[in-house]
């Protein structure tokens, strides 16, 4: 007799919320900073703030996120001020993309 499955929306729910998926989103977050870190740029002798891009890195989460507020998520930003413009770069700075290339590489 082969094996019955029946999947409860709710016992999903409850899943997606779980200490346990919330944890492995937290350790894939972190290793991707991780990563994001050790790739970001340092600005030269010029720099009036070397190190403040690096050292802005960060991880968030919740077991209330998604477009739905029904998953556990976690997020990695950058505060710096100017975090967009080294990841997307500007007409006098070529992007670097830390973080795509960090999510790339790290969130395995």
């Amino acid at each position: 007799m082969p094996a019955r499955f029946r999947m409860s929306n709710k016992g999903v729910g409850q899943l997606l919320r779980s200490e346990m998926i919330h944890a492995e989103m937290v350790r894939r977050a972190e290793l991707i900073m991780s990563v994001a870190v050790s790739i970001a740029p340092v600005g030269g002798a010029g720099d009036p703030h070397p190190g403040h891009y690096k050292a802005s890195f960060q991880v968030t989460s919740t077991r209330r996120g998604g477009r739905r507020r029904d998953r556990a998520t976690a997020t990695v930003s950058n505060t710096s001020y100017y975090a967009r413009f080294v990841e997307y770069g500007t007409e006098r700075v070529p992007a670097h993309h830390v973080l795509l290339r960090a999510a790339q590489a790290g969130g395995r």
